[in-house]
């Protein structure tokens, strides 16, 4: 029920919520938390995948420089 806004002498407490969705707050915010924690796993494989060939290839390189002299 949106209200009659003709009369707005004691009806706005009656109105309530005329968003869209309404009821789904509860949902919405379980899934943004799973997608901001799948974000942030994601995030943390893919850095760590990362560290690891730059050390890799820092190590490789630091054994190529210290057999070539």
């Amino acid at each position: 029920m949106t209200g009659d806004f003709t009369n707005w002498a004691g009806k706005i407490a009656d109105i309530g919520p005329i968003y869209p969705f309404v009821g789904s707050e509860g949902l919405l915010v379980i899934v943004g938390v799973a997608l901001w924690l799948g974000w942030h796993i994601m995030q943390t494989k893919q850095e760590n995948q990362e560290h690891r060939e730059s050390v890799k290839h820092s190590k490789e390189e630091l054994d190529e420089i210290i057999n070539r002299n």
